[in-house]
C-alpha cells in the first residue's frame, strides 16, 4: 500500500456553504424539556454559550440522528444534523411533541450553516472566534452564531450558522474552501455524524460518543437510554470507531472486513472523504471512520468483501480505549 499524502491543514483558510446539512428550528417555552427528553444529552442545562453533541436514538438504543444543539435564545434551539437524515427525523421527533409547548421546523428557508477555517476566517469572527471546542457565541455583525469546533491537525475551525442571506455574503468575504476539503476535516476530527446508510446501526458508544461529550450519563430516560447505559457499565461494548485509510473510494454504509475473519463483515463505515490533493487533482485516496470490532484491531482490514482493498489504520484524535478481551 502507498503512503498517505495529507495537506497541512493549516495551510487550509477559508469559508464553505455546508450544504450537506441541515437545521432543525425547536422553538417554545417547553423546547429544551421536551429535547432533553429525546436526546442523549442535557438540554435543559445547555446555555447560549456552549454546544452540545447529542444523538438521537430507537427504543433499542441505535442511533436514528446525530446532532450539534445550539441554543441562541432562552426558548430556542437548533440542532444540525445531515440534511437527508433531517426530514425523517424531524417527523419523529414531531411524533412525541404532543402537548408540550414546542413547534419543530425544518429551517432550510431561514437559517443556513457555514464552515470557516484558518486565520482569515479568525480575523472576520473577531472577538467571537472562540479558543475552546464547543463554546459558543452570538456574533452581532451578522446575526448567526458561532461554535468553535475541535481542532484538526492544527488547524482551527468554527461552524457559524444564521439567516441566509447573511451566510451568502459570508461565504462571498472569504476566500473559498471546497466542501470536500471540509468534509475530510469532519471524518479526522473523530466525530461521527449519522448519514442516511447508517441510520439505525449504531448505539453510541459504537462511534465514540461518548468520548467526544454526546451522552450524559447522569441526565435521566430518553429512548435507548437503558441500552445506551447497559453498554457503558456492563462491559458489553465490542466495537469501536477508528480511523482508516485507502486507495480506493470509501463510502458510508459499506461493510469492512477483516484479515483474522474473513467470512463475515467485521465493521461498517460511518463517514468517508477523499483526501485532499496537495496539485488539487482529483484524489484516489480516501479518509474514513470505520466501526469496528476492536479484539482483531491489528490483524488487516479489506473494503466490501475479505478480497477488497486494504485499509490502512490511522491515528484517532483523542485515545480510545478497548477494554480487555473479558469483557
Amino acid at each position: 500500500m502507498q503512503d498517505f499524502h495529507f495537506p497541512d491543514p493549516k495551510a487550509l483558510n477559508g469559508a464553505v456553504s455546508l450544504s450537506h446539512l441541515g437545521i432543525i428550528s425547536a422553538e417554545g417555552a417547553d423546547a429544551a424539556s421536551f429535547l432533553h427528553g429525546q436526546l442523549s444529552q442535557d438540554v435543559t442545562g445547555q446555555t447560549s454559550n456552549q454546544a452540545r453533541l447529542a444523538a438521537f436514538c430507537s427504543a433499542k438504543g441505535r442511533m436514528l440522528a446525530s446532532f450539534i444543539v445550539v441554543k441562541p435564545l432562552p426558548e430556542t434551539l437548533w440542532l444540525l444534523t445531515d440534511g437527508q437524515v433531517l426530514p425523517t427525523a424531524l417527523k419523529r421527533l414531531s411524533m412525541f411533541v404532543m402537548r408540550a409547548k414546542a413547534r419543530l421546523s425544518d429551517a432550510a428557508s431561514v437559517l443556513s450553516a457555514v464552515g470557516l477555517v484558518g486565520p482569515a476566517a479568525g480575523q472576520w469572527l473577531g472577538d467571537s472566534a472562540l479558543a475552546d471546542p464547543w463554546q459558543a457565541s452570538p456574533h452581532a455583525a451578522s446575526g448567526g452564531h458561532v461554535v468553535r469546533l475541535p481542532d484538526v491537525l492544527g488547524a482551527p475551525r468554527w461552524l457559524w450558522i444564521g439567516p441566509v442571506e447573511a451566510a451568502q455574503a459570508l461565504v462571498s468575504a472569504l476566500p473559498a474552501l471546497p466542501l470536500a476539503y471540509w468534509q475530510w476535516l469532519d471524518v479526522m476530527s473523530g466525530v461521527v455524524r449519522i448519514e442516511p446508510a447508517t441510520v439505525d446501526q449504531f448505539v453510541p458508544q459504537m462511534v465514540n460518543y461518548e468520548l467526544v461529550g454526546g451522552v450524559h450519563f447522569q441526565k435521566g430516560c430518553y429512548p435507548g437510554q437503558e441500552i445506551v447505559a447497559r453498554s457503558q457499565y456492563r462491559g458489553t461494548l465490542k466495537r469501536r470507531t477508528f480511523l482508516l485509510h485507502g486507495n480506493a473510494p470509501i463510502q458510508a454504509g459499506q461493510e469492512v472486513f477483516s484479515a483474522a475473519d474473513p467470512g463475515q463483515p467485521a465493521g461498517m463505515v460511518a463517514n468517508a472523504a477523499a483526501i485532499p490533493t496537495l496539485d488539487g487533482q482529483a484524489s484516489t485516496a480516501f479518509s474514513a471512520l470505520v466501526e469496528l470490532k476492536w479484539q482483531a484491531l491489528e490483524n488487516g482490514w479489506h473494503l466490501g468483501s475479505s478480497e477488497g482493498p486494504a485499509l490502512a489504520l490511522g491515528t484517532m484524535p483523542y485515545e480510545v480505549p478497548l477494554g480487555t478481551s473479558d469483557d
